[in-house]
């Protein structure tokens, strides 16, 4: 059983005439379909698109309208991780034999020196008391 492949016909579009149905019918009382609408998808994507058009835009007047409260996020952010890291080296430090009990050591012996320089005598507190309203306004001011 041998089939024949029939070769395909090309449609000329000039030869096609305005026909909405079969010839000789009416087609003043058929129903008429809507209007083709866009697709969903088309519309998604135009929205994406436009929204992403308007990035720029929106960013920009948020950093403009939030500006001085993003600084202090950011600020706050940057105290942390900088706290964060500070006692990590500390604890680096602490986990070296002999230097913990040196810098014991140290601290013990400065604080022993500063009360026997500035705190025991009343002039010598009120030395320090000049030396600490000085530093308050040279960083605050007057």
């Amino acid at each position: 059983m041998e089939t024949r492949q029939q070769p395909l016909e090309s449609i000329n579009p000039s030869s096609l005439k305005a026909t909405l149905a079969l010839e000789g019918t009416n087609t003043t009382n058929l129903p008429k379909l809507p209007p083709a609408s866009e697709p969903e998808w088309q519309r998604i994507s135009r929205q994406v698109f436009e929204f992403f058009g308007q990035l720029p835009q929106y960013l920009s007047s948020f950093f403009k309208d939030y500006s001085q409260a993003l600084i202090t996020l950011s600020l706050i952010f940057a105290a942390l991780v900088t706290a964060k890291v500070a006692l990590a080296v500390l604890d680096a430090i602490n986990d070296i034999p002999l230097l913990s009990p040196f810098f014991e050591l140290v601290g013990i012996s400065y604080a022993t020196w500063f009360t026997f320089r500035y705190l025991i005598k009343a002039s010598n507190r009120q030395e320090l008391a000049q030396q600490i309203q000085l530093l308050k306004n040279e960083f605050v001011g007057e």
